[in-house]
C-alpha cells in the first residue's frame, strides 16, 4: 500500500505560479507511474502530467498545460508539479495518483484557485 499526501495548493492570480508536491509513504523509485490529475466542477477528470520511472525516466503532459507545467522528482519520496502562467481554467482540485502494477493509489487532493 502507498499513502500519498499533496501540498502546495492555494489561491493565485492569473499569470502566477504555484508548486504542488506529492509525498509518498515509500520510495518512488519503484513506482513506475506517478501522475497529477485534476478535476473542476462540471468537468471530467484530466490527467495533466505523468512521470514514468524505470530503465529511463520520461514525462508526459496534457495539451492544456504543455509548456506551462513541469513534473519532476523532488527527493526520494516526492514528486512535484511546477505550475507557471496559471490561468483561471486551471482552477481545480489537483490529486496525486500512483499506478503500481494492478493497484492504483490516490491522494486526498489539494485545491488550486486561479482568480483575480
Amino acid at each position: 500500500q502507498v499513502q500519498l499526501v499533496e501540498s502546495g495548493g492555494g489561491l493565485v492570480q492569473p499569470g502566477g505560479s504555484l508548486r504542488l508536491s506529492c509525498a509518498a509513504s515509500r520510495s518512488i523509485s519503484t513506482l513506475p507511474f506517478m501522475s497529477w490529475v485534476r478535476q473542476a466542477p462540471g468537468k471530467e477528470l484530466e490527467v495533466v502530467a505523468t512521470i514514468t520511472f524505470g530503465s529511463s525516466t520520461s514525462t508526459n503532459y496534457a495539451d492544456s498545460v504543455k509548456g506551462r507545467f513541469t513534473i519532476y522528482r523532488d527527493g526520494a519520496n516526492t514528486v512535484s508539479l511546477q505550475m507557471n502562467n496559471l490561468k483561471p481554467e486551471d482552477t481545480a482540485v489537483y490529486t496525486c495518483r500512483v499506478i503500481n502494477g494492478p493497484s492504483t493509489y490516490w491522494g486526498q487532493g489539494t485545491r488550486v484557485t486561479v482568480s483575480s
